[in-house]
């Protein structure tokens, strides 16, 4: 996967919601709001029946409740910054994450469904434009998305996404933080910042790294770093490879489900063993047990021990982008 496919294009199809207008020329009149042509997005507002329901869509949708100060933040931002993980769905892949909105903090706006409201401080040099949406920019919204976050390991998947798919780098984002210094969560920030890599290329790669490093507390391992033999040639691209214990890991998602992947994974691991390198693999399922995911971390590693393999295995100084 690419930088590229980490990113996602900006939007060109969305309706803005528009009132009721009794002549119908700017919007429905009050006998179509109520029938099936129109979808009422928010209060007093509607949107053609029609109109995809895009995680874009819904972003916009619910910004029409930000007072004349006030930008969307967190995911949301990320995500018309161009995350392409930031699809504004839970860990589960189906319950809908709310829109974040930040208001002043005299702001009147209350919650509803589908919005979360922040009431914070937002300069306005913070805020630009977006698909015609007022959104915190990029390292402010990636702020604002660690400090919501139910905890360190999302954190670090908000700051792996952004990270990847180019929209601040470490330097940038360090900096950032260093002239925020008074704002709630920053420390909670800087912490994720630190366990952060800009080379992984999925949420749930980042999270089996979170169960190696914290619930393991085994050394920080590389992303997806190219490995080759002794005579340098290419084996593959781990997931996670620590150097210091001859260990991999790979996270096989649903792209290993096919037979012909199944083999070559099969083969691969074998190149691995033969170049000194001990192996183990999860899926999906597994991340919500970390207890079973770190047994068989550490099973890896005690095998690469006992086995005391010379090493045959090269890994480039640069591994070049992804």
């Amino acid at each position: 996967m690419t930088r590229r496919e980490r990113r996602c294009e900006p939007p060109r199809t969305l309706v803005r919601p528009v009132a009721v207008d009794p002549t119908g020329a700017t919007g429905p009149t009050r006998g179509q709001a109520r029938g099936s042509g129109w979808r009422r997005t928010t209060r007093g507002l509607f949107v053609p029946a029609a109109t995809p329901e895009t995680v874009e869509q819904r972003i916009l949708e619910q910004s029409m409740l930000l007072p004349d100060v006030g930008a969307v933040s967190g995911w949301a931002a990320l995500r018309l910054h161009g995350a392409a993980f930031c699809d504004g769905l839970a860990e589960d892949g189906r319950t809908r994450l709310p829109v974040p909105l930040v208001v002043p903090p005299g702001s009147d706006l209350r919650e509803r469904r589908g919005v979360v409201r922040h009431r914070a401080f937002l300069d306005s040099a913070e805020i630009e434009i977006r698909a015609g949406i007022p959104v915190a920019r990029a390292a402010r919204a990636l702020l604002d998305a660690t400090c919501w976050a139910k905890d360190l390991e999302d954190a670090v998947v908000l700051t792996d996404i952004a990270l990847a798919a180019g929209l601040v780098s470490k330097a940038e984002f360090g900096e950032y933080l260093v002239g925020r210094a008074g704002h709630r969560g920053v420390a909670r920030a800087r912490r994720a910042l630190e366990l952060a890599d800009e080379r992984t290329l999925s949420p749930l790669e980042t999270r089996l790294r979170m169960i190696w490093m914290l619930d393991a507390e085994l050394p920080r391992p590389r992303c997806n770093w190219p490995v080759a033999d002794a005579l340098g040639h290419r084996i593959g691209r781990p997931d996670l490879l620590c150097e210091e214990l001859a260990v991999i890991g790979e996270f096989d998602g649903a792209d290993h489900r096919t037979a012909f992947t199944q083999r070559e994974d099969v083969r691969k691991e074998e190149r691995y063993r033969d170049a000194g390198l001990e192996c183990f693999r999860v899926v999906g399922v597994d991340l919500r047990d970390r207890s079973l995911v770190v047994r068989r971390m550490r099973a890896a590693v005690a095998r690469s021990y006992e086995a005391q393999r010379p090493r045959r295995w090269l890994v480039r100084q640069n591994p070049g982008p992804l």
